[in-house]
């Protein structure tokens, strides 16, 4: 994995800072795969098998994540993650690992949509345990604190810089950008997924 400079670091930071506070104002959130890159213009195929096109200027912030693991996920580490509730508790549907450069970005619990009523949680890591179903952590926010496990089979990544280049047919993306005219975005923030990862939030 590159080790991100610090101004890498500061513009990734801002825009996972601004995906979360664009959460209230429900931006227009896009899933998919690059499937085609043509200069500026890149086509996509979402996750719902449309195509979408977006060209790419200084109004796009780019920002990357590589695989990571549970071992990466220790008392006092800074992540961010979606999770559903049931009855035993709330479950992590993917896990993002923030390097300490970025610690406190998006920090909260507020709502989401990678699923039906699911939730972001950004928080620091607080007694984790390791159970039959997976590694249970205390997360601990400004103004709470919520108990999230996170099953063995829940996809994990670390934030990490990129650039344009990283924007090539096969990388999977995601996508927070706000429309015009109910439109596709035509400006936002861009996470890319680098050495096969797939950005899962």
């Amino acid at each position: 994995m590159k080790i991100m400079t610090l101004t890498g670091m500061v513009a990734t930071a801002a825009l996972f800072a601004a995906l979360q506070a664009s959460a209230s104002a429900a931006p227009v959130h896009l899933r998919g795969t690059v499937s085609t890159v043509d200069g500026a213009k890149v086509t996509i195929k979402t996750r719902e098998g449309s195509d979408v096109s977006l060209t790419l200027g200084d109004d796009w912030k780019i920002g990357g994540v590589t695989k990571a693991s549970i071992a990466d996920i220790k008392a006092g580490t800074f992540i961010g993650t979606a999770n559903v509730a049931d009855s035993s508790g709330a479950k992590a549907l993917e896990v993002v690992v923030f390097p300490e450069a970025m610690r406190g970005t998006g920090e909260g619990d507020y709502a989401w949509d990678l699923k039906p009523s699911s939730q972001m949680t950004n928080a620091t890591v607080s007694n984790p345990v390791q159970g039959v179903d997976g590694q249970t952590v205390t997360l601990s926010y400004k103004g709470g604190e919520k108990k999230v496990t996170i099953p063995s089979d829940a996809p994990i990544v670390m934030i990490g810089s990129a650039s344009a280049a990283d924007v090539k047919p096969g990388a999977a993306v995601f996508i927070a950008g706000e429309a015009e005219g109910g439109g596709m975005p035509s400006k936002g923030h861009i996470v890319v997924g680098k050495d096969g990862a797939v950005p899962p939030m």
